[in-house]
């Protein structure tokens, strides 16, 4: 499988496998934004997840894929930190927002940043027709959280530190795509770095899961916790797995701005399972990014 993806590099194939990817990746991240954002503590149900995940990489980084190449060592550390940081500050961000409001906000800053430094670091470039959609679509989603935060009562009296939260994630969602789209170019084989980086990555959010966990008054039963872990883990494998293939194979630009259609799943989400209001304007907003998306897809 690894020699038919590298195969597909730079061409009108890969093109099209890369959308489906991001696609695919869009839909998974509204779902593992929803499940963090669930009924457990936004920390528990990461460090859940990370470790379930985590774990389930060992024997795959171990003795499935290619060890990495020597210089593969240091670009995992970077993306340690920066996955690190990109997660605290999205647990509290969902700490203290509703999730209709703040995932917009993180979801429309980071495709934005993403196509200005890939811009510089893969040295890509988006057509006016591209940048047109890439303006749709932002309309709608900042036009989304702009009236859910009007019409949203949930979480009002921490909205502001968490709207800036959220532009805070957004930018690390943008350091994280470019950084591990520069990384999965950089080893042979791209499932090397997908073992490798899930299992450096399982093991940060866990420990302060556990500080959080043993401080509370109230703890959660673990069996549900640990059963929403290991169902997470399946969807990140698939979720980050697909947007990183997409971006081997593919434009870093497009795949992030495509990814970014996530914002209408979650939604839709938030709709049918957290059961938060939705109306006529917010499936119009939804229409736009999507409508965004498409453009920025056929006008490349």
């Amino acid at each position: 499988m690894t020699d038919w993806l590298i195969s597909l590099e730079g061409t009108p194939e890969g093109a099209r496998v890369a959308t489906g990817l991001a696609l695919m990746a869009a839909m998974l991240h509204a779902l593992f934004g929803a499940l963090q954002k669930g009924r457990h503590d936004p920390w528990l149900s990461r460090g859940a997840i990370d470790i379930a995940y985590g774990l389930m990489s060992i024997p795959l980084a171990l003795f499935v894929v290619p060890w990495p190449e020597p210089f593969m060592w240091p670009i995992f550390a970077g993306a340690f930190l920066i996955h690190t940081a990109y997660k605290i500050s999205q647990a509290q961000t969902y700490s203290k927002g509703a999730y209709l409001v703040v995932y917009p906000v993180v979801r429309g800053t980071g495709p934005l940043f993403a196509v200005l430094v890939a811009g510089v670091v893969f040295n890509e470039r988006f057509t006016g027709v591209q940048w047109g959609g890439v303006a749709i679509l932002l309309s709608g989603i900042f036009g989304l959280a702009i009236y859910n935060l009007r019409t949203i009562t949930k979480d009002r009296d921490t909205m502001v530190p968490a709207l800036a939260l959220a532009v805070l994630t957004g930018g690390f969602v943008a350091a994280y795509t470019t950084y591990d789209a520069w990384g999965i170019r950089a080893t042979a084989d791209p499932f090397t770095f997908l073992a490798w980086f899930f299992m450096f990555d399982g093991f940060a959010m866990p420990l302060i899961a556990l500080w959080r966990y043993r401080r509370m008054v109230n703890r959660p039963d673990p069996g549900p916790l640990l059963r929403k872990g290991v169902m997470g883990a399946f969807i990140a494998y698939l979720s980050f797995g697909s947007i990183m293939l997409a971006t081997r194979i593919g434009n870093v630009g497009e795949a992030a701005v495509l990814r970014e259609t996530s914002t209408v799943f979650a939604a839709l989400i938030g709709w049918l399972i957290l059961k938060e209001p939705t109306g006529p304007r917010r499936i119009t907003l939804m229409a736009l990014i999507a409508l965004g998306a498409v453009v920025v897809e056929l006008g490349g």
